[in-house]
């Protein structure tokens, strides 16, 4: 339903209930008072039909249409234009989810487009008709509303990060393998964060140049500090976040480059000791290679061999085998090999 709640007030209290937004218009030419219209991905032409009633400015109307707007605030003669940027946290999926809303605020009317569910602007509507003092300050209370409401909603997302940042810092050090996307997922939605807010020291800041120009009530100006205050302390959260999460990214590089480190040490050592082995085994082989060559030679059992009709030919050739395994086993040992 595009049109989600539609009145008139005067003096703080709700005097009309119009159906439609002829009704509205008319009502209010008549009896005077502010409207208060809230709508709900409203269609061209209901949004046309206000920017005609109240001579909104085209391309406002246009960003309102369309969406996906930064936050921001622009003036156009009486009128404000509003974007913010609300948030909230989704426990299932863990992940932060971003709305849209639109402000119009002129003398006489207060006109609120939302594209997503949050926030709650029915909420508002009801917290504002409780207290009259405050509402019959006119559409300017609807803006402090509003804006009181989407920066309260800002805290259970920074209660939900900083969860989800204690988990990650758990998971760094317990070297779970899925740690490296959960941090950039979290940093995409930090910096969606710092997106929807940082913003708002602008906004405000534009607002307050405009308190004495437009005669804004002291007590609304008092008013508007205060979520002013806690804007800011939201916006240092958000910086906060994203530079935790930076370190946190690093840390994940160097425990990751320490643990190749720590592989290819394992590696390297396994691998001297393979060398080791081969060297031994080579060492070995070579010695028993010279008795295994003198034996063969003198097994040829040639007839015209001098040294088989030689007496001292058998010992001469143990001798040599001995000498040989001997000399080759202090060239190794001395080398190392063995």
């Amino acid at each position: 339903m595009p049109i989600v709640d539609n009145a008139i007030y005067r003096d703080g209290v709700r005097e009309a209930h119009p159906v439609t937004l002829d009704q509205t218009f008319e009502e209010l030419r008549d009896h005077g008072g502010f409207a208060w219209i809230g709508m709900y991905r409203p269609t061209e032409e209901e949004l046309r039909a206000v920017e005609a009633e109240f001579s909104l400015h085209p391309l406002a109307v246009e960003d309102a249409l369309k969406g996906h707007q930064r936050p921001k605030l622009e003036r156009y003669g009486e009128t404000l234009f509003i974007v913010l940027r609300p948030a909230r946290y989704l426990d299932g999926p863990e992940e932060v989810e971003f709305g849209e809303v639109h402000l119009f605020i002129g003398p006489n009317f207060a006109i609120t487009v939302r594209h997503a569910e949050s926030p709650d602007l029915g909420r508002v509507r009801k917290r504002l008709e409780k207290n009259p003092e405050l509402l019959s300050l006119g559409p300017e209370a609807v803006l402090y509303a509003v804006l009181d409401q989407v920066v309260d909603e800002y805290q259970p997302v920074i209660a939900g990060l900083e969860n989800d940042i204690d988990e990650i810092e758990d998971q760094l050090f317990d070297g779970d393998p899925a740690v490296s996307r959960r941090i950039y997922k979290l940093a995409s939605e930090a910096m969606g964060f710092q997106r929807a807010t940082h913003p708002l020291v602008d906004i405000f800041a534009a607002l307050e140049a405009g308190y004495v120009k437009y005669q804004v009530n002291v007590e609304l100006q008092r008013n508007l500090r205060d979520v002013y205050d806690h804007a800011i302390k939201t916006v240092e959260r958000a910086d906060s976040f994203r530079a935790v999460l930076h370190d946190a990214l690093t840390v994940q590089s160097i425990l990751v480059t320490q643990g190749q480190n720590d592989e290819m040490r394992s590696l390297s050592a396994a691998s001297i000791a393979q060398g080791d082995e081969v060297k031994k085994i080579s060492g070995w082989a070579a010695i028993l290679f010279a008795p295994t060559l003198i034996g063969a030679i003198y097994g040829m059992n040639f007839r015209f061999m001098p040294e088989l009709h030689w007496p001292l030919g058998y010992p001469l050739a143990l001798a040599l085998m001995v000498v040989s395994c001997a000399a080759l086993y202090f060239v190794f040992k001395r080398r190392g090999w063995l």
